[in-house]
Order: structure tokens, then C-alpha cells, then sequence
């Protein structure tokens, strides 16, 4: 495993896309969440008729809310780190080097381990970054501090299962497609096209759209108190967590036991 960490590690470090899709969710991460902060967040304040209904509730962006608003708004990207997956992994096809893996004596499975590890290390990297902004902004609004500073850490577990179940879609597209810009184009068109079905369903179909994979994740981080419109609202967001984890756990089980069984039968 050591050498399987070592060689995956020393591929990645030399891939300019993955440098720069981590600089880029490294400057939105931050970027984005203070715009809803000074932007949405602040205006709304001064707002005569929703201004005094937000005072009600404790600020979203100071601890310990501010673990859940974060990794809500951050969640929004996890398109960004898929396009690395999904371009790091194809990258192998079009090299060859999946080919020069096995001939140096992997086994189809370490191969395929070793990728996991890519997933797993990303999303890692991406959770990092998410708990450092969440800190940094959570202790901007110290003096505004409403409870318990590590009460709601469990968006951070929370957000790293998401990101982990829907960068393996994007795994299991590219490990299909093997070609980085169709591979591409079919995940973002999935991914937007769900995201329609899903808001569709939710008014029109009995909200089936919460058992599409990619809102299956969705629903571990769902909205922040401070975008709810009732304590209903809330509290049925909330009794959803708890049976997505369920169900994410299973769609990730699934996801890369399709990979596990592909790769096992097809040629290389």
C-alpha cells in the first residue's frame, strides 16, 4: 500500500490541473462565502420586512452555524474537484499508463485501489480547505458568538461523504468513458440536468428527485437555517440526514463496486 500511496502521490504532485483546480476552489471556497456574507447576508439585515426576522435566528456565519453555512455554500462546487478526478483518471488511458502499472506488477485491483486513494486524497484536500475558511470566517464574527464553537463539526464529516460520493460518479464516468472531454461533458451535463429534474420533482413528482445520485449526498448538507422560509421546513431537512448517510453510504458501495467488477472483466 505504501508504494501504491507513493507512486499515485508523485503522479499527482506533478499534475498542473490538479494544482490549479486546488487554487482555484482555495480562492472560492473563501470568495463565494464571504459574497453571501456581505453581500446577501448584510443586505438582508438592513431589509425592513425580512431584516427583524433574521435578528430571531442566530447569524449563519458566526460558530456554531457557521459549520453548516460553509460547507452548504462550498458544496455548490464539488463540480470543480470532479474535473480533476475525472481528468486524472482518463489521463491514465490516454498515456497508457494503466498499462505500464500492471507490467511493473500491480494487480487490476491495486490499479484500481490506487485511484480510490486519488478520490480519497481529494476530496481530503478539498475538506481541509473547507474547515480552514470555516474557521477563519467563524472567528471574524467572534464577537457575535452564539453557542458551543465545535457544536456543529459534523458538517465537516458531512461535506467530506458528499464530496467523496460525488467525485466517485465523476470516478465512475470517466473510468467508463476513458476520454477526458467527453467523459467531461457528460458528467456536467448530468450534473446540471439532475440538479433541474431534482427542483422539478420536488414541486411536481413527490420530491422522487431526492433519490437521484448526485441529491442522495446533496441532502447530507442541506440549507442553512438562515435560507429555510419555517421551522417545518427545518425540520424536515433535517430528519433527512440520517437516512441520506444511509443511502450514500450504499450509493458509494455501489459506485465503486461497479469500477471493482469492470475492471476485473475488461481488457486493458
Amino acid at each position: 500500500m505504501g508504494n501504491l500511496l507513493k507512486t499515485e502521490w508523485l503522479k499527482l504532485k506533478k499534475y498542473w490541473a490538479f494544482w490549479w483546480m486546488t487554487g482555484i476552489i482555495a480562492f472560492i471556497y473563501p470568495g463565494m462565502n464571504y459574497f453571501m456574507y456581505s453581500q446577501v447576508y448584510k443586505d438582508q439585515l438592513k431589509n425592513p420586512t425580512i431584516g427583524p426576522l433574521l435578528r430571531m435566528i442566530p447569524n449563519p456565519f458566526t460558530f456554531p452555524e457557521v459549520w453548516h453555512t460553509v460547507a452548504y455554500i462550498s458544496s455548490w462546487f464539488v463540480f470543480i474537484p470532479s474535473i480533476v478526478v475525472i481528468m486524472f483518471i482518463t489521463n491514465e488511458y490516454t498515456y497508457k499508463t494503466h498499462r505500464q502499472n500492471i507490467i511493473d506488477g500491480w494487480s487490476r485491483t491495486q490499479f484500481l485501489v490506487s485511484k480510490m486513494v486519488d478520490v480519497l486524497l481529494i476530496s481530503f484536500l478539498a475538506t481541509i480547505l473547507l474547515f480552514i475558511v470555516t474557521l477563519v470566517i467563524g472567528y471574524v464574527n467572534i464577537n457575535e458568538k452564539t453557542g458551543n464553537i465545535w457544536a456543529e463539526t459534523k458538517y465537516i464529516g458531512l461535506f467530506f461523504l458528499q464530496t467523496f460520493s460525488q467525485l466517485s460518479l465523476a470516478f465512475l464516468i470517466a473510468f467508463l468513458v476513458r476520454k477526458a472531454f467527453i467523459a467531461l461533458g457528460i458528467f456536467l451535463f448530468y450534473f446540471f440536468a439532475e440538479a433541474i429534474f431534482v427542483e422539478f420533482a420536488r414541486h411536481k413528482l413527490n420530491d422522487i428527485g431526492r433519490y437521484m445520485p448526485m441529491d442522495i449526498s446533496d441532502r447530507l448538507v442541506p440549507l442553512p437555517r438562515f435560507f429555510v422560509r419555517s421551522e417545518v421546513q427545518w425540520n424536515e431537512l433535517m430528519s433527512q440526514i440520517n437516512s441520506h448517510l444511509f443511502y450514500t453510504a450504499l450509493l458509494i458501495a455501489l459506485t465503486w463496486g461497479i469500477c471493482f467488477w469492470i475492471n476485473a472483466k475488461r481488457d486493458l
